[in-house]
């Protein structure tokens, strides 16, 4: 057995020496094991690659020269005493570099006999090519641009509304028949000249084919995958977003599966978004909650927003009137949060629990409530509960207990487009609360205190432990609280511009979220936008009201 990497890997030469040839694509928990052989700044990819096989290498792994990053994995593992096979992978497809890469595959099959003690097989080698091609018929949805993990891949065809297409650097090739020549040095040029006028990944010097990835018309999505440190798809990721007028979704994987979770929201989101948009009656604009008498016979329906440090629960009648809501601190068990939050707002409402005819859920928990109708991510219904209460809105900024999002809305109040932060909860509620705690503060008190600053700081770290170390710092140089307050404001504000930048916000800006409580975070926001942003009277609740309305369609 020997594992691939790349899709101009000869996995059908080792086909012909009777052997199997799996692709290896790793996932592992952490670097704990790379991180102690390699730098934290080379691709994802790579680092995950020799964890992985620093724990499992009982196959042989071909790999190629695609670049610096598996050039340098290729020198770690063999340190480590791993059988790695290295091809030189030329830039060009044409005739030096059919050559070239010729010669490499020649090379590789006198190094594999040697190595495996085994003889190639030419009938073999012919038998390994099979036509498979995937069909897309009608529409479908493409995947693209880096490799990505198989887990992920999965999950996005089993969640996407159309067919998925992967058209990722490890696509499924289609080339077959190779030619009835006795001689090894045609065949092998016949095969260098296949492997190498596939469909090009970024690395390769004329990839101006590539379009006929998203040009098909029957396209009417795009997934695009980066991997951490890979600077090849970042490029054409770019030129793609301002050429393009289909949908297009970016994503970036460090291959690890801490990050799956999110990625999963933002392609759940970004689904919803190709769907038939949401058709609601909202009045012209609500900028003040109000809640009305429940009437005894009347069935209700419910939103439940699931979050990190909230849950929520928002009750509508027929009308979309609120007839009552609740906000709890999410526990342990995020279920059983959401039943409390439900039974808090039926209390309120003078209701019974048989009296909620369908119940949607949203945020991080949506899919481990089992009563609800269906679950929707907090991107859409966030959406959804802005609108709701200004359709003037196109700018929502949600900071939430663990993350912030930035979400685009046009006139009817569908998603255009949305960015999140990544896995590091700088910049959100918790970094907050950490730098309230550093200071002594409830967080009632924080959002006050920095309205009333004299001396502008810069705190210059988003990360949340070296923001708090330059905090504690700042309280040895004797420096106001007002004034740390305001630079803490500053920094969050600063944060939400440069994720609102991969956005394009534009206003009005309205503000949801339980930091959206936060006076002063607020108004630094206003500062660095030069533009006024709303603030619905109870801005936690716009996710479980957005879920409540969906409910109601």
């Amino acid at each position: 057995m020997i594992d691939y990497v790349c899709k101009y890997a000869p996995m059908e030469i080792v086909k012909g020496f009777g052997e199997e040839c799996t692709l290896c694509n790793p996932l592992p928990d952490n670097f704990a094991a790379a991180d102690q052989l390699t730098n934290r700044n080379i691709c994802s990819f790579s680092r995950a690659l020799i964890e992985t096989r620093m724990k499992n290498s009982s196959d042989a792994l071909l790999l190629t020269s695609c670049c610096d990053s598996l050039e340098s994995a290729c020198d770690v593992l063999r340190s480590i005493n791993q059988t790695v096979f290295l091809l030189n992978l030329p830039h060009i497809n044409k005739h030096c570099g059919k050559n070239i890469y010729k010669n490499e595959l020649l090379k590789f099959i006198k190094d594999y006999t040697a190595y495996s003690g085994k003889n190639f097989d030419c009938a073999k080698f012919r038998r390994a090519f099979a036509q498979n091609v995937q069909e897309t018929n009608g529409h479908y949805i493409a995947v693209t641009g880096a490799r990505l993990s198989e887990e992920l891949m999965e999950f996005i065809k089993g969640a996407s509304p159309l067919p998925v297409k992967n058209n990722t650097c490890t696509d499924v090739r289609s080339f077959r028949n190779p030619p009835l020549t006795d001689s090894l040095e045609e065949l092998l040029e016949w095969y260098a000249d296949k492997l190498l006028s596939q469909t090009p990944c970024m690395r390769m010097t004329d990839v101006s084919s590539r379009r006929m990835l998203v040009n098909d018309p029957n396209l009417k999505g795009i997934i695009y995958n980066t991997v951490n440190f890979c600077d090849y798809y970042g490029f054409e990721y770019m030129k793609l977003r301002k050429q393009l007028t289909i949908p297009i979704l970016k994503i970036e994987t460090d291959y690890t599966t801490q990050g799956t979770a999110q990625l999963k929201t933002r392609t759940e989101a970004f689904f919803e978004n190709l769907k038939t948009p949401l058709t609601l009656t909202a009045p012209p604009a609500r900028k003040h909650f109000s809640t009305v008498h429940p009437r005894r016979l009347e069935q209700y329906i419910a939103g439940i927003d699931s979050g990190s440090t909230s849950t929520n629960v928002v009750i509508l009648d027929s009308k979309q009137n609120i007839v009552s809501f609740s906000v709890l601190p999410t526990g342990v068990h995020v279920a059983d949060s959401a039943e409390k939050a439900l039974e808090d707002a039926l209390k309120k409402a003078g209701l019974s629990k048989n009296q909620i005819s369908r119940t949607v859920s949203t945020g991080y928990g949506r899919a481990n409530i089992a009563f609800r109708k269906k679950d929707v991510t907090e991107i859409t219904c966030h959406a959804v509960g802005a609108h709701f209460l200004n359709p003037a809105v196109r700018t929502v900024i949600d900071i939430g207990g663990q993350d912030s999002k930035i979400i685009r809305l046009n006139e009817n109040g569908t998603v255009l487009r949305f960015v999140m932060n990544d896995k590091c909860a700088a910049g959100t509620g918790r970094f907050l609360e950490m730098m309230a705690q550093s200071l002594g503060l409830t967080l009632e008190e924080m959002s006050r205190c920095g309205l009333q600053w004299d001396e502008e700081i810069t705190i210059s770290s988003m990360c949340s432990v070296f923001a708090q170390s330059e905090v504690v710092s700042l309280i040895a140089e004797d420096k106001k609280l007002e004034d740390i307050v305001h630079g803490l404001n500053l920094s969050v504000a600063s944060k939400v511009i440069a994720l609102g930048g991969r956005a394009r916000m534009e206003g009005e800006y309205m503000m949801t979220g339980g930091v959206a409580k936060n006076t002063g975070v607020v108004r630094a926001i206003e500062e660095k936008l030069s533009s006024p942003v709303l603030v619905p009277d109870e801005p936690e609740i716009c996710g479980a009201l957005g879920a409540a309305l969906i409910a109601a369609t």
